[in-house]
């Protein structure tokens, strides 16, 4: 499945009901609450050795698949989280590699006072840098696969996202972005696409699966505190861009 050729477990399904509390438009998860919108293949290994030297150190491969499609007036997404701090008090970053389809990565800091929306294709590698959380949006007319590896060493906190029903903007089905009331003071939204950085060892059509196994290229998943140049490297901005001001 989507280049995977190793061992593939049962997948975590998220419905439509699952996600009521970050939609906007509430109502439409009664529409057809038990509607997959979304699946999760977590803690993958291609080998047992690949599965204890990820164990071992701390970290997680898994795939996630979002079928192309809308609930109520928005594009299909995940539910959205942060990552709390590790133990030098710096988030914990996250890495994404599109494996087919299109994604836009809509990420923000928790008081919204920055807000970037990532656009990538198949080939892509994604850096969710420190601080920062993430809704994955399908914007395509067809699957999007998505490989990610992050740490095992915390939880992800959505209560933010629920909280504030959603992130920060909305991408509507008609490729409108709408900004969600409840952030008050949002800023305007920066679009940006990945860049590669070296000390990352990611670049368009290096596939992660082929860095498990490299401590010195997936260190910062861990450790980030000895990288600020690098995530400050690791998304190039395009443009600030114009969106839509009514609400949904």
């Amino acid at each position: 499945m989507y280049s995977w050729d190793g061992p593939l477990p049962e997948a975590h399904v998220r419905t439509v009901a699952d996600m009521a509390g970050v939609l906007a438009a509430p109502e439409a998860a009664g529409e057809d609450p038990g509607r997959p919108l979304y699946f999760m293949y977590r803690d993958l290994a291609k080998t047992p050795d690949e599965h204890s030297w990820l164990a071992d150190h701390a970290l997680r491969y898994d795939m996630t698949v979002i079928p192309a499609g809308h609930v109520g007036p928005e594009f299909v997404k995940t539910k959205g989280h942060f990552h709390p701090a590790n133990p030098a008090g710096i988030g914990y970053p996250e890495v994404y590699e599109v494996l087919a389809g299109k994604a836009h990565f809509l990420l923000q800091t928790r008081d919204a006072s920055d807000v970037v929306l990532v656009e990538a294709v198949a080939g892509d590698v994604v850096v969710i840098p420190p601080g920062y959380g993430h809704v994955t949006i399908n914007p395509g007319a067809e699957a999007l696969a998505l490989a990610n590896i992050v740490s095992t060493a915390f939880e992800s906190d959505y209560t933010q996202y629920v909280a504030m029903q959603g992130a920060a903007y909305y991408e509507m089905a008609d490729g409108s972005l709408v900004r969600n009331p409840r952030y008050r003071t949002a800023a305007l939204l920066r679009l940006a696409v990945p860049a590669p950085v070296e000390a990352f060892c990611v670049a368009h059509g290096a596939p992660l699966s082929s860095l498990v196994g490299n401590e010195s290229c997936l260190g910062y998943l861990t450790n980030p505190e000895g990288y600020a140049p690098e995530f400050t490297a690791c998304l190039r901005d395009l443009a600030v861009r114009t969106v839509c001001a009514r609400t949904p």
